[in-house]
């Protein structure tokens, strides 16, 4: 999406908040990471720290790594917008219905490719795309 490094991810968000802030024109990318930004207030101003490039996110203090997290919103918007895979579209119109938030209803998508995604690094495998799916439909 942004390149390789973890310099250049950042950068991209400070830049599409930036850009978003200032009133700028913005590519479909930058406007995804602001309608992210937007629900976030909370990291509106971290991207934009002068130390948000050199920030370590190891979870051992408790804090949510704002770029995973966003990071995460995209993936599941992504799935949400192909269709793919199709429980996920599902599950988050079951959500809308039942909470009233899509916000909310896409944290719980996270929630469950979050947890999938951990596992497969813990156990030093691909994502089992099954497993995801059989949580979205759990929701």
């Amino acid at each position: 999406m942004f390149g390789q490094d973890r310099d250049s991810l950042r950068r991209a968000y400070a830049d599409a908040w930036r850009r978003h802030r200032d009133g700028l024109p913005l590519d479909l990318q930058q406007q995804r990471i602001a309608d992210v930004l937007r629900l976030h207030p909370e990291y509106q101003d971290f991207v934009l720290a002068p130390d948000a490039l050199t920030q370590e996110f190891d979870g051992a203090d408790g804090r949510t790594n704002p770029y995973l997290h966003m990071g995460l919103h995209l993936a599941v918007r992504e799935q949400l917008a192909t269709r793919l895979p199709p429980e996920a579209a599902q599950a988050h119109a079951r959500l809308v219905k039942r909470l009233g938030d899509a916000h909310a209803a896409e944290h719980r998508l996270i929630d469950c490719l979050a947890l999938e995604l951990w596992q497969a690094q813990r156990d030093g495998r691909a994502p089992d795309m099954d497993a995801y799916r059989e949580a979205l439909r759990g929701l």
